[in-house]
């Protein structure tokens, strides 16, 4: 039974769905998805055309916005629109350390969270869509990892998609995961630089931070290590629109005077366990690097593995010279499962997600060479999440993409600004 209900300007409905967990075994073990449809108020009777979204990730569920928010707003002036919370996350069956103990132990685990990537999120969509449009195709719109989705999409059931909307997600069609880090570590060390410019007194209290916790044993108040590279990762901000202000804001005021001496402040702490947990989404953790591996090759910790290549990132190096202390960005590390209560339970999944030699291919080179769906992309040259050389080269690889390279925006361009779907909605009428 579906619950509709009302905000500003928009009518909601939940809806719930039963799917296997693995597609290749329909009558096996089914897991639940859950959806929330938005329409405009006054059109929610009318045939209107669907758009799905798929957000970036991977492990976040989809957007909770109150009434008609940043980019919704401008799809509901002509779409029926489905936030789907992709497979394991939010109310489609999450995957936790609470839940995936239900499953038995590591090895269980780990087998179980091979069915949560880009081909078993697109099967999902495949099975959704003929019970809610009747079998017509549907505008998918792919944010961040959503893009990523979305390519594999077109490579595995382009007869569902009417059009595809890709911003800030095209992935590297045949990269590793080794490929992909190498690619982003000079990339998060520019956009460091880039910070340390706007804010040069940063380098000297990010110095002071990192000293102070190679010298103790901070332990956050919800248990959290906060190790030096624990306070480095801090710099997965800086690809956002507002990351940069909100990080120095963060560390301008680290330190308070105690009768022991200077200590992180309480407000400090507080900021940074919230920034550092992954309690509200462990599955991206789990199951990041994963979305790399296309082959007989494990990903094996592959931004740990690569950071070594680029010795400018460690710290008490940094601290022995007069240098600064580099912040890194959107990667996964294994220390991250010591460090923070919401992984510890899961280390050995993720060891052994790690090391696994049996990814099935999530790309169709061939079928995107042939493709016939129009599709617009969103390419941020400055993107720190997503390289834009790897992007430009798929774009070049799906017959009739339309890409738009800006450095107008940062990689949450569709959220900050309404005029990035605009603009991929007419590049793709332009086509037509």
């Amino acid at each position: 039974m579906s619950l509709s209900y009302r905000q500003p300007g928009v009518v909601l409905t939940d809806h719930h769905f039963t799917v296997p967990l693995d597609h290749a075994d329909p009558g096996g073990e089914t897991i639940e998805l859950y959806a929330r449809e938005a329409v405009a108020s006054g059109r929610a009777g009318q045939d209107l055309p669907w758009l799905v979204y798929l957000t970036g990730g991977p492990g976040f569920g989809a957007n909770r916005f109150v009434g008609r928010q940043s980019w919704l707003d401008r799809a509901l002036k002509e779409y029926r629109v489905l936030l789907l919370d992709q497979r394991g996350t939010g109310r489609s069956t999450p995957a936790t350390r609470q839940t995936l103990p239900l499953r038995g132990g590591p090895a269980a685990q780990a087998d179980y969270l091979t069915h949560f990537r880009a081909d078993s999120i697109v099967r999902d969509c495949e099975a959704i869509r003929p019970r809610l449009t009747g079998g017509a195709p549907w505008t998918v719109l792919g944010q961040s990892y959503g893009g990523f989705c979305t390519v594999t999409y077109l490579s595995l059931a382009p007869e569902g998609v009417h059009t595809a909307l890709i911003t800030g997600g095209l992935p590297a069609l045949h990269a590793h995961a080794d490929d992909v880090y190498r690619a982003a570590y000079p990339r998060i060390e520019r956009k460091v630089a880039a910070h340390y410019d706007r804010y040069p007194e940063d380098v000297r209290r990010a110095r002071r931070i990192a000293e102070h916790l190679l010298a103790h044993d901070v332990v956050l108040p919800n248990g959290y290590r906060f190790t030096v590279e624990a306070f480095q990762s801090l710099g997965h901000m800086l690809g956002t629109s507002e990351g940069s202000h909100r990080l120095h804001l963060l560390l301008e005021d680290a330190f308070v005077r105690t009768p022991s001496g200077p200590e992180p402040s309480d407000a400090f702490q507080e900021q940074a366990q919230t920034l550092l947990s992954y309690a509200a989404h462990p599955l991206y953790a789990l199951v990041h690097e994963s979305i790399y591996g296309q082959d007989a090759r494990p990903t094996d910790w592959a931004a740990e593995r690569v950071r070594a290549e680029f010795p400018q990132f460690d710290a008490a190096k940094a601290l022995a010279g007069d240098g600064p202390v580099l912040f890194t960005g959107e990667t996964v590390h294994p220390w991250m499962f010591e460090t923070d209560p919401a992984l510890r339970p899961l280390r050995e999944t993720a060891g052994l997600l790690a090391a696994r030699t049996d990814w099935r291919p999530l790309y169709d080179p061939a079928r995107l060479a042939a493709n016939e769906v129009p599709v617009a992309a969103a390419v941020y040259h400055d993107d720190m999440y997503v390289d834009a050389t790897h992007s430009l080269q798929t774009a070049a690889a799906i017959r009739g993409l339309r890409p738009w390279v800006t450095n107008e925006y940062e990689h949450d361009g569709l959220r900050t600004a309404p005029r990035v779907l605009d603009r991929l909605l007419s590049l793709v009428r332009d086509e037509a």
